[in-house]
């Protein structure tokens, strides 16, 4: 017996039409089902192979800004899709905590409208001892973040910038 995967993860949530609105449009998620009397909304990413990977439901209890996970990292295919993300993030006036390389990957931190911690990442094919957290600027063009990466990479020193 092994567990093969994270099946899905779920928030409890004071504002459940804000936070749908949120990660249906600004994050890209698709509703696959919903119960308005439950109050709680379904989403998936690949809603062709996964019902859901992730669940809202009405029924918070704490306080906003309350620790209540780590995070929840959302996976994209390509420098690009962060990059948009990026873009999207400064539209929306999204709360960004840090942009950063993990030397195996790329990464935005970032807040939802509850202040949940997510973080939107590109994998890299690197093996990189962890943790490594350095800040970079995904409004660089590719050829500027790829020379940056591998600059942080090479310069060693303290390989774990806090979040500023």
């Amino acid at each position: 017996m092994a567990i093969t995967g994270l099946g899905h993860t779920g928030l409890w949530v004071y504002d459940l039409p804000r936070m749908r609105d949120f990660y249906e449009r600004v994050m890209g998620l698709t509703v696959t089902d919903e119960d308005e009397e439950l109050q709680i909304v379904f989403f998936s990413a690949r809603p062709d192979e996964e019902h859901h990977e992730f669940v809202l439901q009405t029924g918070r209890t704490s306080p906003i800004g309350d620790k209540q996970q780590h995070q929840i990292s959302w996976r994209v295919a390509s420098l690009e899709d962060l990059r948009t993300f990026h873009r999207r993030f400064e539209e929306e006036g999204v709360k960004v905590q840090q942009e950063v390389t993990h030397g195996n990957a790329f990464g935005i931190y970032f807040f939802d409208p509850e202040g949940n911690r997510n973080e939107v990442y590109l994998r890299v094919e690197r093996d990189v001892r962890q943790p490594f957290r350095k800040s970079i600027d995904f409004g660089l063009s590719p050829e500027e973040i790829y020379a940056e990466a591998e600059r942080l990479l090479a310069d060693g020193g303290n390989a774990y910038q806090p979040v500023q």
